[in-house]
């Protein structure tokens, strides 16, 4: 998994900046692609075959996690700039918001957090997704914890941490992922079993997060590059908390 700003060089990626040569690849998947979307629209995707087909754009906007603008054809840009990729390999053109519980048991070097497998990409992450239609961040933190690991926190108050772009690997130049991060803290470990999109769920030393990259990686696994900077932040609480 490549992580797309890479083909970019940071000098070029403002929108501001002038680049002619600028040539992104196309990263739109067969079901996304105009003849398949006008025969049959994937449940998880929405049927604009371009942002041209939206027409919604000032509530978008307005609704936005992260502010962005649109170019001269009304397209959205990416907040953080080119991205290398264009067309769209998320539901959604523009922000697609998402929802990352980071449940935590334990205190200081005892401290674990709850990790699932991603089985799209094989790699340990926070036990997020997509908000729903209709669905708010909170209702959607509860939901896709006990959708992929089946530990309920619905009676419990989640610590909103940040709303951020997130480097997710499906991104491109006009649609990303923004997405709301939240802790929940519990005293003891709970049971977690995978579900959904998760072929893994378990629990990982999370006194810092060089402690949990060392145990990850001795599992020989990799964390999802995307989360370390939310997990980052989490620790970053818990440690002003003593």
């Amino acid at each position: 998994m490549n992580e797309s700003t890479q083909t970019v060089p940071a000098e070029l990626r403002s929108w501001s900046t002038h680049w002619p040569q600028y040539q992104p690849v196309d990263v739109t998947p067969a079901e996304l692609q105009p003849a398949a979307l006008a025969t049959a629209v994937p449940g998880w995707a929405e049927a604009a075959a371009t942002p041209a087909d939206v027409h919604d754009w000032d509530e978008r906007r307005r609704c936005a996690l992260v502010p962005f603008e649109l170019d001269a054809r009304g397209w959205p840009l990416h907040p953080r700039g080119r991205t290398g990729s264009t067309g769209r390999n998320l539901g959604r053109w523009g922000e697609n918001s998402a929802a990352d519980p980071i449940v935590v048991a334990g205190n200081g070097r005892s401290r674990v957090v709850l990790l699932i497998t991603r089985g799209d990409i094989g790699v340990e992450a926070i036990p997020g997704g997509m908000v729903d239609p209709g669905e708010t961040a909170p209702q959607a933190l509860v939901r896709e914890l006990r959708e992929e690991t089946g530990v309920d926190l619905a009676g419990h108050h989640p610590i909103i941490l940040g709303r951020d772009i997130v480097d997710d690997w499906r991104q491109t130049d006009h649609a990303w992922v923004s997405s709301t991060s939240a802790l929940f803290q519990l005293p003891v470990e709970v049971t977690a079993v995978a579900a959904d999109d998760a072929v893994g769920a378990g629990w990982w030393p999370f006194g810092s997060l060089n402690q949990l990259d060392i145990a990850i990686g001795a599992a020989g696994r990799t964390l999802y590059a995307a989360h370390r900077p939310l997990l980052q932040r989490a620790v970053d609480y818990l440690n002003q908390l003593k």
